[in-house]
């Protein structure tokens, strides 16, 4: 579930290995650039972790924000 604090989305993913969650971040990468968004993440070995807030509103969570979110979780094989 995504937790909204501190003017952010944020969740993280746990995946069975590194192949897995860099495979899961190309996924997100290829749709994240459709909708013109880009996401903060991090990886490390099989986590990776978002933290979503639209710039050009002033870093806060809007709309684009929430449809990436749904998006990336539709990404979860």
């Amino acid at each position: 579930m995504w937790k909204e604090e501190k003017n952010k989305l944020y969740k993280k993913f746990e995946f069975k290995n590194f192949s897995e969650a860099f495979g899961f971040m190309t996924r997100v990468a290829i749709e994240a650039e459709k909708m013109n968004h880009h996401p903060e993440w991090t990886n490390v070995y099989n986590r990776v972790e978002f933290w979503l807030s639209t710039h050009d509103a002033g870093d806060i969570v809007t709309d684009k924000d929430r449809k990436l979110a749904q998006k990336i979780d539709s990404l979860v094989s």
